[in-house]
């Protein structure tokens, strides 16, 4: 019989001895795939084995590949670094073992969630009245949201997609940023509306949407129900489009104003950058990241609506099994979300806010920006070397020699190195480094010495 406590004593130890040692383990790994197919493959097993010897064998398998993202110089993708508190509340929350679908399931998940979700509305200087649903991500996020966004706008008018479907119904209208994301083109093609309906609209120097050319490709459409999709955090430069002149040109057409902030929506939380999301209040549905600038586990995203009605005919269900709630006046999560055996998320969000508190996020938030700018100001001083965007929130591009193929070389040479690690993206047809500072262990140290091995990279 297996000693649980024993195991998983083992286990929490395998996770504080990892997280002590990542921030001197190379930030990539330089595993072979091939030796964790053989560590972990080979035939089905016929029979069983002990915990403790699978646990033994995954560790075993698996921790010389993985890659230093909760690490301080990792800087692909915006992904952040659990904190201590969230890390602990997700594995508390994997132990607990509870189905957040509704009351019943689990009444305190559904609690955790709204305390938590309470928390996140103020912080993010959303409605009160907003509803919000505990999602597994960006994608997931910008989906419920549209989902909501369809359900209000053909809803106005008179026509009931959930029960009719789109055959037949009055064509709607998207417009959003030529600079969005691309989970905004996949979630229309999920909810059967089409990326190919998307009406871009173009944007200033940096990235955020031209306002003037908004209010001209509203005005030259069709009268339909429409939906415009607008950006806090472009996910190159990090820049916000003007958010309040934005939504009242699309309020003019009657437009619902989804606003996709994956990682720049946290501007808000912070004093210093919350102009930049000036007027986040006045749209009708958001989207945000837990598991970039929050900094907890994967996987973590939430979905606001302005419009709770709408949020939840788009969303919810019922079934025989699933009997009225005991706590009728406690909400169900799994009305505003897209699963139903849903983790109980909300722990390590609740844990995250917790611990952090209305200062501590926008200190996070704060030092991400810093440290990027500290990131634009050294490498712009370096002969070879472009910053080609202006450094509002966490995002820096950079450019190598005024070409792609130097660019690529000093991309691929950082990545080998093992010191860091920055992604590659394409933006206005030059391939660029892209520097996301996401995480709250990075400081000033871990700048100096990535910005070392980028010019080292150069002259190589």
């Amino acid at each position: 019989m297996t000693d649980l406590r024993a195991l998983l004593t083992t286990v929490a130890g395998h996770v504080a001895a990892y997280r002590e040692a990542v921030p001197d383990l190379p930030v990539f790994p330089g595993a072979d795939p091939d030796r964790v197919r053989a560590a972990l493959g080979g035939p089905l097993p016929e029979g069983p084995a002990s915990a403790e010897a699978v646990v033994a064998q995954l560790v075993a398998g698996v921790e010389p590949a993985l890659v230093g993202s909760t690490g301080p110089r990792y800087f692909g993708f915006v992904i952040g670094a659990s904190l201590d508190a969230a890390t602990a509340a997700d594995m508390l929350a994997v132990g607990w073992d509870q189905n957040a679908y509704n009351q019943l399931s689990s009444p305190v998940a559904a609690v955790v969630e709204e305390v938590a979700g309470g928390w996140l509305r103020e912080l993010l200087g959303l409605p009160a009245r907003a509803s919000f649903g505990f999602v597994t991500g960006g994608q997931a996020a910008n989906t419920v949201c549209l989902a909501a966004a369809r359900h209000k706008v053909l809803a106005d008018a008179g026509w009931d997609v959930e029960r009719d479907g789109l055959v037949g119904s009055p064509g709607v209208r998207v417009v959003a940023t030529a600079e969005r994301h691309a989970t905004i083109d996949r979630a229309l093609r999920l909810l059967g509306l089409g990326a190919g309906a998307l009406e871009p609209v173009g944007t200033d120097g940096n990235g955020a949407i031209d306002v003037r050319e908004l209010a001209a490709v509203l005005a030259q459409g069709p009268v339909a129900p429409t939906i415009v999709c607008l950006q806090a955090g472009n996910v190159n430069t990090g820049a916000c489009d003007p958010l309040r002149p934005a939504v009242a040109v699309a309020r003019e057409h009657g437009a619902w104003v989804h606003v996709d902030g994956a990682f720049g929506l946290w501007a808000a939380a912070s004093p210093t950058t919350r102009w930049l999301v000036d007027g986040i209040e006045t749209a009708d549905s958001w989207a945000t990241d837990g598991h970039k600038w929050l900094n907890v586990p994967y996987d973590c995203g939430y979905a606001f609506c302005a419009h709770p009605d709408a949020h939840v005919a788009a969303l919810a269900y019922t079934a025989a099994y699933l009997r009225a709630a005991a706590m009728p006046s406690a909400r169900s999560p799994g009305d505003y979300v897209l699963e139903s055996s849903r983790r109980a998320r909300g722990m390590a969000t609740w844990a995250a806010v917790r611990e952090l508190g209305r200062t501590g996020l926008a200190a996070l938030v704060e030092q991400c920006c810093a440290l990027a700018r500290r990131f634009a100001v050294q490498l712009a001083s370096v002969e070879g070397v472009e910053v080609l965007n202006d450094v509002v929130l966490n995002q820096v591009l950079v450019r190598f020699g005024a070409d792609d193929a130097t660019t690529e070389r000093v991309i691929a040479a950082v990545q080998a190195s093992g010191e860091c690690w920055m992604g590659a993206t394409s933006w206005r047809g030059m391939t660029l480094m892209r520097i996301s500072v996401s995480s709250w262990r990075t400081t000033e140290d871990d700048v100096d010495r990535s910005v070392r091995a980028i010019v080292a990279a150069l002259r190589a």
